[in-house]
């Protein structure tokens, strides 16, 4: 196998012009979220994410803005604050969060060392990772607040500045530390940063902007050999430490969620198209073996395997691998165009992140479990590393990174989900209730506004004016059963998406226009490990309903688990234990499942919150019935091969993953008829 000490992943001949994307986004602020979109960005500025600023340690005592609290030496919680709150901010238009990004950003510029460096770090503490996530954060607000534009642009370039002559002296800060294996998983990251200042405003610096990209991607771990050579599709845990041990840059979860989009940054100014098979493969291989049915990436910090329990380790997967695995979905289908990616985009957007989130936002999950019949403290972990609070609900049940992290997934996906189509076109990529207001290309000035509810109900409803006429494109998903349109109250007609892409094109006059666009979806199934099924409806997952005991407990320190002091978070925070009032250990007979829709829940609008038991208007039954099923350190391991039924059968309700805090998403699959003809029911 090839050594892994040190790797160059190759030789990187920079192109002068970057590639352009498939479908360029457009500049952070010129969408906004409408309907159940806008709810959830709300509830988050009203939650967690809206008030860290204010109390949370890691934010506003960071060592960034002057204080001395950090999680760890990488000094990243206030860069990943950053990166999330400018797209939340923007993306509602909410003076109160902009303010807090406009003065962390002015404090932070205003303490930029003077040979450029970005940070409170000196000497050998300077560890160039935690200013990836920083940099794409004053990449957006640069993109948004005008007013402050000038001033990011020269912070950046002096760090780009900076950042060059750290590189060419040995990759000083980049390569040789004792924590180098971050910055080199997640270079991408800072080369989209990168490329921007290089499209949008390269000054004189155009040259070492390329040379920094080129150094970053040389030093960095070449993700293409991992999807191409040493990727592992067993369970990890069958295979060698000491190959594992190797390989653990790729294996980490949120780095995998990073790296899925690394060909796709590399190649935008390698022009390298041998990095598109690399990419797709890797997307391809990284579900196919290590993906969960809601859309991440099962990681327990370690890429895990399908099988919910392997060996004595139960299966996770990290709230910020849900959202950087939507960041990088997204990135992918605007680079690249594949409708795949956008599907698996707005999967994981509409279940692994809510599912992990409280309805209020105030709360999360560390890890998820795909099978959780109830969150509470365990007398020991079954995990790979998180402890025994890790998939409880709370401030901070395990490390604190997602309490930082995680508030960029809706905003992301809001931003990218329109983009622009050639000279004159605007497309609908991942689709939502949102309006976009944008001057395409070639100078026509477009507003469109989705009216949707959307994933829960398969209609959009588009409002277009436009200075000239221009063309709408509608992605279409893959899992679409058929898609038509209507225009200005025409007659209805079949959609001829692109095989590739997924986009079907819509041409629309100048003036006003009205757009009727309509899907339809089935109940589809998806076979898992251990003879278990996923159920879909569209692109929702459907998982068991579990009657829910909550109780709440003021927050704990996630170091010790000790009690927060008495007035430290705002009196909405709580830490949680879910208790399971009714059965968990169900088998499901998947030829009695039917699909329903509760017509007084889905009158307009949605019931706000969403994520929440009740909430969406969809649900499904089924029959099936209780067995016996093992628990093992506390969590339910795998399901017998013997399905026997334990109580006579009767019906259950599946809800949408999303709005299941407790749920069973991989369920084992019973032959009801072939019980009873066995005489065991």
């Amino acid at each position: 196998m090839k050594s892994l000490a040190i790797i160059i992943a190759f030789a990187v001949a920079a192109s002068a012009d970057l590639l352009p994307f498939a479908f360029a986004p457009l500049p952070l602020g010129s969408i906004q979220p409408q309907g159940w979109l806008l709810d959830q960005m709300q509830l988050m500025a009203d939650g967690l994410a809206g008030h860290e600023y204010d109390f949370y340690l890691y934010v506003n005592e960071s060592s960034w803005l002057g204080g001395d609290q950090e999680y760890s030496n990488l000094n990243e919680g206030f860069p990943y604050w950053f990166n999330a709150l400018v797209p939340l901010a923007y993306g509602l238009n909410d003076d109160r969060l902009k303010s807090q990004v406009q003065a962390a950003a002015t404090y932070v510029l205003q303490h930029q060392a003077d040979d450029g460096w970005i940070g409170p770090e000196t000497g050998d503490a300077r560890i160039m990772w935690a200013r990836f996530p920083a940099l794409l954060g004053f990449m957006q607000l640069a993109e948004a607040e005008q007013t402050m534009t000038d001033m990011v642009v020269a912070g950046m370039q002096k760090f780009a500045v900076c950042m060059n002559n750290m590189l060419t002296a040995n990759y000083t800060g980049y390569l040789g530390t004792s924590d180098d294996l971050w910055g080199r998983a997640r270079f991408q990251d800072m080369i989209i940063s990168l490329q921007w200042l290089y499209e949008h405003y390269p000054q004189d610096n155009g040259q070492i902007l390329l040379d920094n990209m080129q150094m970053l991607t040389e030093a960095g771990y070449d993700w293409a050999y991992w999807f191409l050579d040493a990727f592992i599709k067993e369970n990890l845990y069958d295979v060698s430490l000491d190959i594992t041990n190797a390989l653990f840059q790729f294996e980490h979860g949120v780095n995998a969620g990073q790296g899925l989009k690394s060909g796709a940054v590399i190649r935008r100014f390698t022009n390298n198209d041998t990095l598109l098979a690399s990419t797709r493969q890797g997307v391809d291989w990284t579900f196919k073996y290590h993906g969960a049915a809601s859309g991440t990436i099962l990681a327990d910090e370690r890429l895990d395997g399908l099988s919910p329990m392997t060996g004595q380790v139960h299966n996770l997967s990290e709230l910020c691998t849900a959202v950087e695995t939507m960041y990088s979905l997204s990135y992918l289908y605007e680079a690249l165009g594949d409708n795949d990616f956008a599907d698996r985009s707005e999967r994981a957007a509409f279940n692994a992140l809510p599912t992990m989130l409280t309805a209020d936002w105030w709360a999360h999950q560390y890890m998820a479990e795909p099978n959780q019949g109830y969150s509470q403290d365990l007398t020991e972990s079954p995990f790979w590393n998180v402890n025994t609070l890790g998939q409880t609900f709370g401030l901070e049940p395990n490390y604190p990174c997602c309490a930082v992290n995680h508030p960029q997934g809706y905003p992301k996906f809001l931003s990218n989900s329109f983009v622009t189509v050639g000279n004159n076109g605007l497309g609908h990529a991942l689709l939502s209730p949102a309006t976009a207001t944008s001057t395409l290309p070639g100078g026509n000035k477009v507003t469109v506004s989705c009216n949707t509810k959307y994933p829960f109900d398969f209609s959009l409803s588009y409002t277009a004016s436009a200075s000239s006429a221009f063309d709408l494109y509608l992605r279409v998903p893959g899992w679409a059963l058929s898609s038509s349109v209507s225009v200005n109250s025409g007659a209805s007609s079949p959609l001829k998406p692109d095989r590739h892409t997924g986009m079907a094109k819509v041409s629309l006059p100048a003036g006003q226009s009205i757009v009727e666009y309509t899907l339809s979806a089935d109940t589809t199934l998806d076979l898992r490990a251990n003879n278990t099924v996923a159920v879909y409806h569209g692109p929702l997952l459907y998982a068991l309903q579990i009657g829910e005991d909550i109780i709440a407990q003021p927050p704990r320190n996630w170091g010790n688990q000790s009690d927060y002091p008495s007035g430290y978070a705002p009196t909405q925070s709580h830490d949680y234990t879910i208790n399971n009032l009714t059965a968990w250990n169900i088998a499901i007979d998947p030829s009695t499942i039917s699909y329903q829709v509760n017509l007084s829940a889905g009158s307009d609008p949605l019931p706000n919150p969403i994520w929440t038991s009740g909430g969406p208007p969809g649900f499904m039954t089924f029959r099936g019935c209780e067995i016996a099923w093992p628990i093992e350190k506390g969590v339910p391991t795998n399901p017998p091969q013997d399905r026997t039924c334990t109580a006579a059968p009767t019906e259950y309700t599946m809800i949408p993953y999303g709005a299941a805090k407790l749920h069973m998403a991989e369920m084992p699959i019973v032959n009801l008829t072939s019980q009873r003809v066995r005489g065991l029911i």
